[in-house]
C-alpha cells in the first residue's frame, strides 16, 4: 500500500500544482521554459503512474475487504462507464460535448472513479479511486477560480462529437470485452 500511496502522491501531486498555486507553475515555466517544465512534469507523472500500477497490483494480491458490493452495483458500474470514453475523447475534440460539460476529462475521471468505487470494496480500491475522485472534484472547483488551461487537440468541427461518441463507445467495448482483462486481469463482463 505504501507504493500505491507514494504513486498517488507523485501523480496527483504533480497534477495538482495548478490547483494549489497556478502562479507557481507560471513562474517555473517562465524561469525554466515550457519544454523543461513539461519534461519534469511528464517524468514525475510517469514515475507516479508506474508506482500506482505496481502498488495497486501488489495490494490486490492480499486484499483488505472493506465492503462487498452487491451484484447490481457492478451492473450499475458498467452502465456508468459508458460515457467515460466519449468524454475523454471530447476533451481533445472541441464540439458541443466539450462546451456543455466544460471540462469533459474531469467529468470522465469523476464518473470512472465513482463507478469503480461502486463495484470494488477493498482498501486499495477505495484509496485509488477515492483519491482520483477527490482530485477531480478539487480540480473542477479550483477551475472556477483560475484561468482554464489550454488543452491542445483537434480543431473545432461539427463532426467532433460524432467522432467522440463513436470512438468512445468503441473504446468502451474494447475495454469491456478485452483490454480490461488484459491490463487489469479482471474481466468486467463474464
Amino acid at each position: 500500500m505504501a507504493v500505491l500511496v507514494l504513486g498517488l502522491i507523485l501523480f496527483l501531486g504533480i497534477h495538482s500544482v495548478s490547483i494549489i498555486n497556478s502562479q507557481w507553475r507560471t513562474s517555473l515555466v517562465a524561469r525554466f521554459g515550457e519544454i523543461p517544465w513539461t519534461a519534469v512534469y511528464g517524468l514525475v507523472a510517469l514515475v507516479g503512474f508506474y508506482l500506482i500500477v505496481s502498488g495497486y497490483g501488489a495490494a490486490r494480491l492480499s486484499p483488505i475487504v472493506i465492503y462487498e458490493p452487491p451484484v447490481w452495483m457492478r451492473h450499475l458500474s458498467l452502465l456508468l462507464m459508458l460515457p467515460v470514453f466519449p468524454l475523454l475523447l471530447a476533451a481533445y475534440l472541441p464540439g458541443r460535448i466539450q462546451s456543455a460539460t466544460k471540462h469533459p476529462m474531469l467529468l470522465a475521471v469523476k464518473i470512472w472513479a465513482t463507478a469503480h468505487l461502486l463495484a470494488n470494496g477493498t482498501a486499495a480500491d477505495i484509496l485509488l479511486f477515492g483519491a482520483f475522485l477527490a482530485w477531480a472534484v478539487a480540480d473542477r472547483i479550483s477551475l472556477k477560480h483560475r484561468t482554464t488551461p489550454t488543452v491542445y487537440g483537434a480543431p473545432p468541427s461539427q463532426v467532433n462529437d460524432a467522432i467522440a461518441i463513436i470512438g468512445g463507445i468503441g473504446l468502451y467495448l474494447l475495454f469491456m470485452f478485452w483490454l480490461h482483462k488484459l491490463l487489469m486481469d479482471v474481466a468486467p463482463i463474464g
